[in-house]
């Protein structure tokens, strides 16, 4: 697998680092109707996404996700988990194990839907085993709107106590934190402050990219239609967002859905462009492509647009992982 965007590695390394977990739509790739009502000839991306082994397979994508491995000040890691979708448990198995990421120590949830939080019940899997739940949970920051969503979900994941004569069952032990989705109201998760990027994922619903990191600026947005004026062009998002502001992003991980025309609520390639042009990052990464697109033929096209535009544009893909400096 290539060196996406010049800037990846394998292995643990002592630093700070990003790592894809995720990097698929809602319903992942390989397509299932591709494969049990296969066309003549068959889609090429999702035959081969199941002919080759993770490492060697950059079209095998699971639901948008990624991992924050946070070294802090006193050398120790932290693990910042960004969403936990219907693949979780996909993912843990794959790249927990690759990347040798031995716990999560806290969730952020970009929105209430299935791709991003249909993995919480599976969270115990990571946290230690009681079977009677004695240990500390695991914090988990989310919008109001996302919290009443998760409780007709998962009422037994909110639930602080048992009902009277209620059996004591294994379930993942969650802290529920609120965070607000203004742009001037940061939050901080297992040490790390992240600024909330609120953006519209269709017209009719707000969902949350971060912003994060001093040394080195990371905006994430994974699920968008439409940057709204207060977060592109307002005058606390032109400080953090802008090249024209307090300092040039140095990677936007950046939505796009299909490779051709528009959807009503993601980005498609031709405006995931466009917004690269107008933020104007170092570099950008894409995330939450369906099976239209084939990895290396369209990184192909894309580094030719960079060479155009002098941004440099990749597509991600999961397991890989980015050391950084978040310090």
């Amino acid at each position: 697998m290539e060196n996406a965007s010049n800037i990846s590695e394998n292995g643990k390394c002592d630093s700070s680092s990003l790592i894809f977990l995720g990097t698929g739509c809602s319903s992942a790739v390989p397509n299932v109707l591709c494969l049990i009502q296969p066309s003549n000839p068959p889609c090429q991306v999702c035959t081969q996404s199941l002919s080759l082994p993770p490492q060697q397979n950059p079209n095998y994508r699971c639901n948008t996700s990624l991992l924050i491995d946070y070294c802090n000040d006193d050398g120790q890691h932290k693990y910042i988990l960004i969403d936990v979708g219907k693949t979780f448990r996909e993912q843990v198995l794959r790249w927990f194990t690759y990347h040798q990421i031995p716990q999560v120590d806290s969730i952020i949830l970009t929105h209430e839907h299935a791709d991003a939080l249909l993995g919480l019940d599976d969270v115990r899997a990571v946290q230690p085993f009681s079977p009677t739940n004695d240990i500390q949970p695991t914090q988990i920051y989310l919008t109001q709107y996302a919290m009443d969503s998760v409780a007709e979900k998962f009422p037994y994941l909110v639930q602080k106590k048992l009902k009277e004569g209620q059996e004591v069952r294994r379930v993942a032990q969650l802290e529920w934190n609120i965070i607000k989705s203004d742009i001037e109201e940061p939050f901080t998760s297992s040490g790390l402050q992240f600024v909330p990027l609120p953006v519209m994922h269709g017209e009719d619903y707000i969902s949350l990219g971060f912003l994060f990191g001093a040394r080195f600026r990371i905006a994430y947005v994974s699920d968008v239609s439409r940057f709204p004026a207060n977060t592109e062009h307002g005058s606390f998002a032109s400080a953090v967002i802008l090249k024209t502001g307090a300092g040039q992003l140095d990677l936007l991980i950046l939505d796009t859905l299909y490779k051709t025309g528009s959807h009503n609520t993601h980005f498609c390639l031709p405006q995931t462009l466009d917004a690269v042009k107008r933020l104007c990052p170092k570099r950008a990464l894409l995330i939450g492509m369906t099976h239209e697109f084939d990895h290396h033929k369209d990184n192909q096209a894309l580094t030719e647009w960079s060479r155009r535009e002098g941004i440099l544009v990749q597509l991600a893909y999961d397991g890989l992982r980015i050391p950084i400096d978040l310090k």
